[in-house]
């Protein structure tokens, strides 16, 4: 073969190559084109790999507070005067009945205490949001019959705590309400109060739950 022969087949193979290669790109963007949501799920994929799985693993709190459905006898410490450094509780008893909703997606919980300053009838509205995993607990007392700033949170390691921000003798505070022990018939309920952006906390509420047996299968 002559040289020339040599020089005209090595460019007949470069050219070839070059439109090859030219069709695949070509291909490459045309289905990049079609299935634009599709490319970007993949780049994302590959650059987060767990995120899906994360999304799946999610913790779904939809039914953290069944176990408080039923009838119960209360026991209640309240501190008189919170956050002025007295340390003056009181003791009262009381009795309530939380009753299931929406499959336990909400719940509604009444009580009434028989408290040294009188008669008190309340009730809490709790409701899931299954977007978010959050609960929002709302509490209102029949003396006024407004609905308090909702408290939002959920549960982790078998312990709930819910945060709101309220004012309290014209003070801006944060409240805490943190719920324990919830899988045995003794659940234990404490409400606190920070006045330092939630340094520290002062708990000034306390209740001690014990179940009704004959009364609880009322609720369900």
């Amino acid at each position: 073969m002559t040289l020339k022969r040599v020089w005209i087949y090595c460019v007949i193979c470069v050219v070839g190559l070059v439109f090859h290669a030219s069709q695949v790109s070509a291909q490459s963007n045309s289905n990049e084109a079609a299935n634009p949501k599709q490319s970007q799920d993949s780049n994302a994929a590959q650059k987060n790999p767990n995120a899906e799985q994360s999304s799946a693993n999610e913790r779904d709190g939809q039914h953290d507070f069944d176990p408080l459905i039923g009838a119960w006898k209360f026991h209640l410490k309240r501190r008189l005067h919170p956050l002025t450094g007295s340390n003056t509780w009181v003791e009262s008893e009381g009795t309530g009945v939380c009753f299931k909703i929406w499959d336990g997606r909400a719940e509604l919980d009444t009580v009434e205490i028989d408290d040294p300053v009188g008669h008190i009838e309340g009730l809490t509205v709790r409701t899931y949001n299954p977007q978010s995993h959050q609960w929002r607990l709302y509490w209102a007392n029949s003396k006024n019959g407004i609905m308090d700033p909702p408290q939002v949170g959920g549960f982790k390691n078998g312990r709930g705590e819910f945060f709101a921000q309220d004012t309290i003798n014209g003070r801006t505070i944060l409240i805490r309400y943190a719920w324990t022990d919830m899988t045995s018939n003794s659940p234990h309920f404490e409400q606190s109060f920070s006045d330092d952006g939630g340094k520290t906390w002062e708990v000034n509420f306390i209740t001690d739950q014990t179940r009704v047996k004959d009364e609880s299968e009322k609720a369900h």
